[in-house]
């Protein structure tokens, strides 16, 4: 997966200005069914303006595959 912004404007208020962000500290998503996995952290797309998150991505989405 690109990590780079695929959204180019907020859909809450029009504005263009978008910044990433990132979870800290315990903010990770675990696998379900993988008992040793580490999970990813979770990244953000977000307006600068009015703070809505208008994307949100793991950034290792290879360790959820064959978890459905």
């Amino acid at each position: 997966m690109n990590s780079s912004p695929q959204a180019s404007k907020c859909p809450k208020c029009g504005s263009e200005e978008l910044g990433k962000g990132k979870h800290s500290g315990y903010a990770v998503i675990s696998p379900m069914n993988k008992m040793m996995s580490m999970g990813s952290d979770v990244e953000h797309i977000i307006c600068t303006d009015c703070g809505f998150i208008v994307e949100s991505y793991v950034t290792k989405p290879e360790k959820f595959k064959g978890t459905r």
